[in-house]
């Protein structure tokens, strides 16, 4: 196995210039897995030369590595903690020292669901609680079809389970089916391409300096190799 995995390793490198040696090998085995059942290949092998002779499959294979699955307030206790704790903490600080503005980087966004529920949890407490700072987040992947959709702002209501009642009026519109995100939302994230594991760059251009209060990138770690995950 290690072996017919390194295998495709290096022909995905050498033939189609993706680097998949960043990726953890569990993950990796798996995808290909899924890739085998839907193509009928029995082998890891017979599948690794499939990838060789097919750019098409190459390409679909590639697809698969980028998950975007998530969800509105993913992790409720997190969620939590950074209600009641670690933003109005925070903010709190920012207001004693005198800036003006709080920076957050959601890395690996998915379709957006991480960073709206980040800016519904800031326009919450920074309302209630007349605070002077502002605040931006900054939402990055390297999924364009992922961004797109975060950019639409369209959701099904299985996505929004763990949005309260009060929010989901205040900042969606739609159905029990479908809901869109409000622009008065929409307005506080900023969207950008951006490869966490780019050579040359520490922060999102759209960032200009980087310098953020908190980074969150719980999406995509478990993706990676121990070492790229340091």
């Amino acid at each position: 196995m290690n072996q017919e995995l390194d295998n495709i390793i290096k022909a995905m490198a050498r033939l189609h210039g993706r680097d998949l040696s960043l990726y953890d090998d569990v993950f990796l085995v798996k995808s290909l897995e899924k890739r085998l059942a839907a193509t009928g290949i029995p082998t890891l092998a017979a599948y690794g030369e499939l990838l060789a002779a097919d750019g098409g499959e190459a390409e679909t294979f590639l697809q698969s590595l980028s998950i975007s699955f998530s969800e509105f307030f993913r992790n409720p206790l997190t969620f939590a903690l950074l209600e009641q704790q670690v933003l109005p903490a925070l903010l709190a600080e920012k207001e004693r020292s005198g800036q003006k503005e709080l920076r957050i980087w959601s890395a690996g966004c998915a379709a957006g669901q991480e960073p709206y529920s980040l800016a519904i949890l800031l326009n919450e407490l920074t309302e209630s609680r007349k605070h002077t700072v502002a605040f931006r987040i900054f939402a990055t992947d390297n999924s364009i079809a992922a961004l797109t959709a975060a950019h639409q702002g369209v959701y099904e209501a299985t996505e929004l389970q763990n949005v309260r009642l009060k929010h989901l009026g205040k900042y969606f519109a739609g159905s029990e089916g479908t809901y869109k995100i409000l622009p008065s939302l929409k307005c506080l994230v900023n969207f950008s391409v951006y490869n966490l594991v780019e050579e040359g760059s520490d922060s999102p251009s759209a960032s200009i300096y980087g310098d953020f209060d908190l980074i969150l990138c719980s999406n995509l770690l478990f993706y990676y190799r121990p070492e790229i995950r340091q």
